[in-house]
């Protein structure tokens, strides 16, 4: 039998605890404002600090004792901050669109709810739209863990004055998406190339003759499909949602820990946190042993290289530009240090920035 007294004093000490809880968000939105102030009055103009709200996202989680998970308060401690930050400077973001694509939830997990969201039709037009000014940051993928890197953006970078002011992670669920009631019924499917590469399996064994076609995103995608007849997407929930699509098939990557790395662009150099990533863009020129000559430096300095690749450097032909990450900060005396020996050996060096490490 419940004992109502009990119940009811828990009940107040939670009413008690919510009316605590709202003085203190509307006493930490006061102080944002006046931080705004403070930063107007010096002349500062980033209201926005990657390191900055790394570190209390960080903090929160390891001072977490529960029983909330640390996820979910993290969660919680992003939206306050994307609120607060709106009071400062409300920010608009760029991102691969359209609604409901996973550069979408990336964006949304990385700047809260409160940012202004815009979606674009391709990379690119993400990239000058921060560089235009016309939006703070951008949101583009950069590398998937089943099919490897998103070569668009890293060709972006080889012309572009941005720089990389952080990162996001998630995890990628695959669904199907359709109209049609049933999964028989579908003879097209469209997606990104990289969802349709990570779902050939599934496609393969649960659709091998339906027509396969690229979209220049997964949320495209889901948006024809919804004026299509007998078509399908490879999207998100998020994009059934948006677009009125019903569910055909769940989690159908062939991988379970399918994993996709965002980058967050923008003109702000993100300052140290301690767990920092670098990345770079290297050239030399094409004859035995050059490459080695690169990675010496780092491999001396004992820095922690977490991805190579190369492009067509677009200027000769056979010529190419690599792409490097390596854990550590620009300003780290190691990683200095590192720098300017890159500098030294190769024909070109480009810093595309050092930005706080995704939280997994």
């Amino acid at each position: 039998m419940v004992d109502s007294a009990e119940l009811e004093q828990l009940r107040e000490r939670i009413d008690a605890l919510d009316a605590e809880l709202l003085r203190l968000l509307n006493e930490r939105a006061r102080c944002a404002v006046e931080v705004a102030t403070v930063k107007r009055r010096q002349g500062g103009e980033a209201f926005y600090r990657p390191e900055r709200e790394a570190g209390i996202l960080r903090q929160v989680r390891e001072q977490n004792t529960g029983p909330l998970p640390g996820d979910a308060v993290v969660r919680l401690f992003r939206e306050i901050m994307s609120e607060c930050l709106a009071l400062e400077e409300p920010l608009v973001v760029a991102f691969l669109g359209p609604e409901g694509t996973f550069t979408d939830l990336a964006t949304r997990k990385h700047f809260g709810q409160a940012a202004t969201l815009q979606p674009l039709v391709s990379i690119d037009s993400v990239f000058r739209e921060v560089e235009s000014g016309r939006a703070h940051f951008g949101v583009v993928p950069i590398e998937n863990s089943t099919e490897g890197v998103v070569t668009h953006t890293v060709d972006c970078f080889l012309e572009s004055p941005l720089l990389i002011c952080g990162e996001v992670i998630l995890p990628v669920q695959h669904h199907l998406l359709s109209r049609c009631e049933r999964l028989e019924d579908v003879r097209l499917v469209m997606a990104h190339p990289q969802a349709l590469a990570q779902c050939r399996q599934w496609l393969d064994r649960e659709l091998p003759g339906a027509e396969r076609r690229h979209a220049s995103s997964n949320g495209l995608a889901a948006q024809n499909a919804a004026g299509t007849a007998g078509a399908a997407a490879i999207a998100s929930d998020a994009a059934a949602e948006r677009y009125g699509l019903q569910v055909l098939a769940q989690n159908i990557e062939d991988r379970g820990d399918n994993t996709t790395r965002f980058l967050v662009i923008g003109r702000v150099e993100a300052g140290r946190t301690g767990r920092d990533r670098t990345s770079i863009m290297l050239s030399t020129a094409n004859r035995p042993g050059s490459l080695f000559g690169l990675l010496k430096p780092i491999a001396e300095a004992g820095i922690s290289l977490t991805r190579i690749e190369s492009r067509p450097s677009r200027c000769v032909n056979w010529d190419y530009v690599f792409f490097l990450d390596f854990i550590g900060h620009r300003d780290d005396t190691a990683v200095a240090a590192c720098l300017e020996a890159l500098r030294e050996s190769a024909d070109m060096l480009k810093i595309l920035g050092s930005y706080p490490q995704a939280a997994t």
